[in-house]
Parts: structure tokens; C-alpha cells; sequence
């Protein structure tokens, strides 16, 4: 509704139109007599405690009333009941002390009237300051918004590190001995291009008598460019700045570049600064996985790969290998995610914002999109969020919300995401998903629930409340204790302004939240041989498991490891022993045909499903698989299977994947699936493409009728050119 006021008369007061979102101030009026007992006025604009129009009596200069805008250009009227104020005083103060998204109000047409005036287009929205959500603090030093925060019964937060020592956490890691890796990004929000250097550091944290704060702090790397992810593994640091994903080899681990940055893919692009490449972590099966934003559009391959080896990714998630150096796009959509991790049966789930804001990562999966078009023009339909629930409150879309939706869980932006798999909190914390809610300030914690083939995800209590408006946690991790660090960019200024000015360049926190003590102790796995990292692979802390299973493919051991992990994995009675015994067979090499066969056979679902993923890596299945896969496709009771199944598809040839789509193709019971007939479809819809005779037979057959219509309409489209 931009430029389209609904304002009354030939002018109204906005703050919008001569300096834009950048300018700030304040105007009242003189005070005046309240002559009937009824004020109505216009109000639009931002929805901010900093963009409001407020009554105030006089002399008393007690707020009658405060209104924010609704993230609408439209005025609306707003009637306020002075039936006290009748014979006194009172002014009208109209304030703008925002900056960067939505920061402007717009007023007009002050009245006032004997009764309450029927208004249809009332702003449903206009309610006194009292009602909008209420923050105890507005900035505190360090220490003290430790102490503040509300936690459940038997957990606590300490600062781990604070202003001066950090600022502007924007990514976080943990390498092999426990200790924290943080990037700090002080160019956000301006890019500029990497010939000009930039003021962006990497720093690494260490605890070393487990009290709980940093004692020592060592800078890795300066003068970097607009970092945005991090992690660290295989000789170096892995590093995000675009147009780059950087390598920083370290191979002797003393904390210094062996050499300069290495680019290892470029075509990251920086449109929307705040939506490029981020939150780095290692997947199960020795990939880096992050994420993608809508907004900016990437075209990503090697340093001088032409067009053709490139892959086009904006709103999605990608991954990359660290020793073939193969990129993917692991699966497409979304909004502006920033965060992602693995539950105990290498599930991956992500939160997003403004879109609706959960999501099980699915690999060739296509994601409802906060805007724009899928690559591919006959996608038709894309899957939705298994959230059944969302953190925002109203009618008017997720912006409206904010400010107002403390009940429902803080508001629509959401930032990190933390599968909990450690062994320091409460048993039934485990596989929960914890995640930042930028305007609640908050926590949001998440339970998802199986269902067919994959998961609703419950709206569960919030677990931190900041109770402090400009704390702003990006991402949390646990540790080898258990603990888990979160990093604060502490700021102010609410999600993305492009005005540098609008960030406060000074301060970041980074905290640690355990139950009760965790019994912290130094730990350095590097000093481990094969058998005990083999080891670790069941222990309850995966912490443990996931840096055993990245030191074990960094060493490459082979035969010394193969054999005991083959025995966990063909003999443990639990299934997640034995998927983190294939996880580490795989990236060590030793996953094989052989053990495949035995596996795929599994009693478990997701050992089944894993060994279908895990054995079309490289987009080729062994005759014999090959075969079995068909058969699954057919007779495999479990809709996970047939899930892996859909996915494993789409990474074969039209010819190989016919045979698996058309059995799929006939399990009805999926037509109502979350994710099932239209992951059938991304891998059928090729096949309609290349082979109508073929396709209006698959057609005939289904028994998912969304699946039919949808070759139908790419047969049409076929033959309509």
C-alpha cells in the first residue's frame, strides 16, 4: 500500500517522505482542551515502541494512550475514550526514533466527538502501551543480562565472554578440544568488495579450568570480508565471505593460517546482506551443510567454472565436501534461514523467518518460498512447515505481530537452530529444537513429533527468556560438558537496517546455559587413537560422536576402524549406534556394497532409509541395490523408507528411477502424506517430461491423485510446445 495514505483533507503529518526510514525525531503540540469525551485519529507506519503517536495529559504529562503503526502505508482510525480527560488538558506527541525497516509513523485527522463514532475500518491493533509486550531491560552491561534471564528450575547462565573481549558474534564453532571459534563481523551491514579488506575477525575461545568463562583468548585471522559462517575441520577453517566459502588451512592446529584464504567455491552474492551463505555445520555423513537467503541470488561453483558447472541457489540449503570438493544444493526454499542441525537419526530441521518457521530438511526437497519462483517451472506445489503452530499473534501477516506476541512466543523472525544432543540436560530436552526469536527476545524451544513420513513440530515452552529487548542470539551449540553456548549480538537495533549507524559496533556476549553442574573437564580428542574415537561413536554425548567421526576422516585409518564399526553397525541393538557406526563407515570409506545389502534389510526404518541415501552419493546405485531399491519402492511398509526412496530417485537417470516411481506411485495410503506425493512428483515429473508414452501409463497407475494431475499438466505443457 505504499503512497496510498488514506489520508483525509489535502495533507497529513508523516515521517517518511523527506528523509526516508533513516530519519528520527519527535513532534508535539501545544497542550488543549478536552471538549468531548471521544479523540479519534489516523495512524499507520511502523510497528515499533519507537513509532507511535501518544496522548499525554497536561500538566501531569501521564501517557493516556500510545499507538504504533501496523507495518501498513493505509491510515486507520484509532478512537480513544477520554471520558476523564473532559474539561482538562492534554497533547498530542507523535514519535519516530526508528531507523532501518518500517522506521516511520504517519498521523492525521485529529477529531473529537460527544459519542463513539462508528468506524468499520477501526484499527483492530489500536490498543493503550500497557497492552504491547513489556521488556524489564533495554541494555545492560554483560554480567548483568546473565543475571536476569529466566531459565527452568535447575539451569543456569553464565557469561562465557563479553564486550570488550567480543563483538559482533555472527557465527560460532567448536572444534575437537572444546573450544569456541567466533566470527565477528563489524562491516554488517555494508559489503564491499575483498580487494578493499575488510574489519572482520575470528577469534578462539578456551576455558581451560572449566569455570565456565573464557580465560584465554587467541585471534586466529583479521582482516576479513564480511564474514557470515564458520566451522572448522580438515586441516583449516571454513569460512563464509562472500562471493567466497573460504578455507584457511591451519594443518598443524597451533591457532595460525599456514597460508592465506583459499577460495574453494565463489559466485556467493550479497544483494540482501543478511540472507547470503550461513550457519555452517558438519552433517552425519561428512558433508558442510548451511544455508541460503531469498533475497540474494547466488550462482555458485568453483573459482573460473563456467556458467554450466555452476549452481543457482536463493532460498535454500547447500552443502559442500571437504575432500571431493563437490558442492550441492541439498534442497531448495524458504525464506531467510539461519540455522540447522541433526537429530539422533540424522534428521535435519531448520528455522526461518516471516514464512511460517520450521522445516525437516529433506534431501531434493522444494520449501514453500517467502517470495520469488522454484528453478524449476513445473514444481507446481512445494511442501509446507511441519510447525503446526506459529510465534505471532493477528491477521495482518507476521510484521503486524510485532511487539504483540509474547503469549505466542516472541514474533515471526526467527535466528539459530540447536538439536539437543548433549548429556547435561534433562533426558527429555533430547532431540528438542531450540532456536532465537529475535523480537520475544527469547528461546523458542519445539517438539517434533513422527507422523507418516516425517514430523509435526509442537509449540513446547520457551526455554531462555533474555527478558531484555535488545538481546539478539544468532545461534547455540553444546559442548563436550553438555552445556550449551549461545552468541548475543546484542544490539538495539532489531533484525536488518542497511544504515550502518543504526548497529551498535561495540558490544556481543557469548553465554553458557547447564543443569546443575556438568563437571566440566579439559578435553582434547586429538590425542586419541583409532580405537578410542571408534569408541565414542556410543557415547551419550554427541558431541563426542560427531568430532570422533571428523578426526576418523581427516586420519582416514581404514581397515583398523572398518572392522569394529562394522560390528556396531551389523550387531547394536540400538538403531542410533548403529546409523552413527554407518555415518562414520561412510566417511572413512568404508561403507560398503557388501555391507549395504546386509543393511538395507534392517528391521529399523531409518537404518534402511540412510543406507538408500548413503549408497547414491555419487548418483550411482550397484545393479544389485539398484534392484533391492525397486523392491523397497513396492513393499516397504515404512513411509520414511519410501521417503529416502522419492529422494534417492531424483539422483539416478530417467531410465533407472522409472521402475521405483511407479511402484511408489501405488502406495495410496501416501495421498495424504505431508511430504510424500510431492516428493514423488520431483522425481517423476523428468520422467513426464522426457516420455509422455511412458508418463500417461505412471499416470494411469497412481494411485496419488495429485501426482496424476500434475503429470498431466507437464505432458500438456510437453505438447504445447
Amino acid at each position: 500500500n505504499d503512497m496510498k495514505s488514506g489520508h483525509k483533507g489535502d495533507y497529513w503529518i508523516g515521517t517518511y517522505e523527506k528523509g526516508g526510514d533513516a530519519a528520527v525525531g519527535t513532534l508535539t503540540s501545544s497542550p488543549f482542551k478536552v471538549t468531548q469525551p471521544w479523540a479519534v485519529f489516523y495512524v499507520s507506519g511502523g510497528n515499533h515502541d519507537t513509532t507511535c503517536v501518544m496522548l499525554y495529559s497536561f500538566p501531569e504529562k501521564k501517557i493516556l494512550a500510545k499507538v504504533s503503526g501496523d507495518e501498513d502505508e493505509q491510515l486507520k482510525p484509532v478512537a480513544i475514550d477520554l471520558t476523564a480527560q473532559v474539561g482538562k488538558q492534554i497533547y498530542i506527541r507523535i514519535v519516530d526514533e526508528q531507523t532501518g525497516h518500517w522506521g516511520h509513523i504517519n498521523f492525521d485527522h485529529f477529531r473529537l466527538y460527544a459519542q463513539k463514532p462508528k468506524l468499520p475500518d477501526a484499527r483492530a491493533a489500536s490498543v493503550p502501551a500497557a497492552s504491547r509486550d513489556a521488556f524489564k531491560n533495554n541494555g545492560l552491561k554483560p554480567e548483568e543480562a546473565a543475571a536476569v534471564m529466566t531459565v527452568p528450575d535447575g539451569f543456569k547462565v553464565t557469561l562465557f565472554a563479553g564486550e570488550p573481549d567480543v563483538n559482533q558474534p555472527i557465527a560460532m564453532a567448536l572444534d575437537e578440544r572444546g573450544r569456541l571459534w567466533i566470527a565477528q563481523n563489524s562491516s554488517y551491514p555494508r559489503w564491499r568488495p575483498p580487494q578493499e579488506g575488510g574489519d572482520c575477525q575470528i577469534y578462539v575461545y578456551e576455558d581451560s579450568n572449566g569455570d565456565g568463562k573464557f580465560d584465554k583468548r587467541t585471534l586466529f585471522i583479521d582482516n576479513l570480508n564480511f564474514v557470515s559462517g564458520l566451522e572448522v575441520g580438515y586441516g583449516g577453517v571454513w569460512v563464509g565471505a562472500p562471493p567466497y566459502l573460504l578455507f584457511i588451512p591451519d594443518k598443524d592446529g597451533d591457532d595460525k593460517p599456514d597460508g592465506p584464504p583459499v577460495p574453494v567455491l565463489d559466485g556467493w552474492e550479497h544483494q540482501d546482506t543478511h540472507e547470503t551463505l550461513n550457519t555452517f555445520i558438519w552433517g552425519p555423513d561428512g558433508w558442510l551443510y548451511g544455508n541460503h537467503g531469498v533475497f540474494t541470488h547466488s550462482n555458485v561453483g568453483k573459482p573460473g567454472a563456467p556458467d554450466v558447472e555452476r549452481k543457482k541457489i536463493n532460498a535454500g540449503f547447500w552443502r559442500y565436501h571437504p575432500i571431493k570438493q563437490e558442492f550441492e544444493v541439498f534442497a531448495e526454499g524458504a525464506s531467510n534461514q539461519w540455522g540447522i542441525d541433526f537429530d539422533d537419526h540424522g534428521q535435519a530441521f531448520a528455522t526461518a523467518c516471516v514464512i511460517p518457521h520450521l522445516y525437516h530438511v529433506i534431501q531434493g526437497a522444494r520449501y514453500q518460498r517467502q517470495a520469488g519462483q522454484h528453478f524449476n517451472p513445473f514444481t507446481y506445489d512445494d511442501i509446507k512447515t511441519i510447525a503446526d503452530h506459529r510465534h505471532y499473534v493477528g491477521t495482518k501477516g507476521p510484521h503486524a505481530g510485532n511487539g504483540l506476541s509474547d503469549a505466542a512466543g516472541g514474533g515471526h523472525a526467527h535466528c539459530g537452530c540447536m538439536v539437543y544432543l548433549g548429556d547435561n540436560f534433562p533426558p527429555e530436552y533430547r532431540n528438542k529444537i531450540f532456536f532465537n526469536n529475535i523480537h520475544g527476545a527469547r528461546v523458542n524451544m519445539d517438539v517434533p513429533e513422527a507422523q507418516g513420513s516425517g514430523f509435526v513440530g509442537k509449540h513446547g515452552n520457551d526455554f531462555i527468556l533474555a527478558n531484555d529487548r535488545w538481546s539478539q542470539i544468532l545461534n547455540l551449540r553444546y559442548g563436550p560438558d553438555g552445556g550449551a553456548y549461545f552468541i548475543d549480538w546484542y544490539d538495539k537495533q532489531q533484525c536488518h537496517s542497511m544504515n550502518p549507524n543504526d548497529h551498535d559496533r561495540t558490544n556481543g556476549r557469548i553465554f553458557k546455559i547447564t543443569y546443575k553442574d556438568p563437571g566440566t573437564k579439559p578435553v582434547d580428542l586429538r590425542k586419541l587413537g583409532t580405537k578410542e574415537l571408534v569408541d565414542l561413536t556410543l557415547h551419550q554425548n554427541d558431541w563426542y560422536v560427531r568430532h570422533a567421526r571428523k578426526l576418523l576422516a581427516e586420519r582416514q585409518p581404514g581397515a583398523e576402524a572398518w572392522k569394529p564399526l562394522t560390528e556396531i553397525a551389523t550387531t547394536h541393538a540400538d538403531e542410533t549406534r548403529v546409523l552413527r557406526a554407518m555415518w562414520a563407515l561412510h566417511v572413512t570409506g568404508g561403507f560398503t556394497e557388501e555391507l549395504a545389502m546386509k543393511l538395507i534389510a534392517h528391521k529399523n526404518p531409518y537404518v534402511r532409509a540412510w543406507t538408500i541415501q548413503l549408497s547414491l552419493e555419487d548418483r550411482h546405485a550397484p545393479t544389485g541395490l539398484l534392484t533391492k531399491m525397486s523392491e523397497l519402492a513396492s513393499s516397504d511398509e515404512s513411509p520414511v523408507v519410501r521417503l529416502y526412496l522419492a529422494a534417492a530417485a531424483q539422483r539416478l537417470s530417467i531410465a533407472e528411477r522409472g521402475p521405483i516411481v511407479a511402484a511408489l506411485l501405488q502406495h495410496a495410503e501416501d495421498a495424504d502424506d505431508h511430504n510424500l506425493p510431492l516428493m514423488y512428483w520431483y522425481a517423476a515429473e523428468p520422467v513426464a517430461g522426457a516420455d509422455i508414452k511412458s508418463a500417461a501409463l505412471m499416470a494411469a497407475k497412481s494411485k496419488i491423485p495429485r501426482v496424476r494431475e500434475y503429470i498431466s499438466r507437464r505432458m500438456a505443457a510437453s505438447v504445447s510446445k
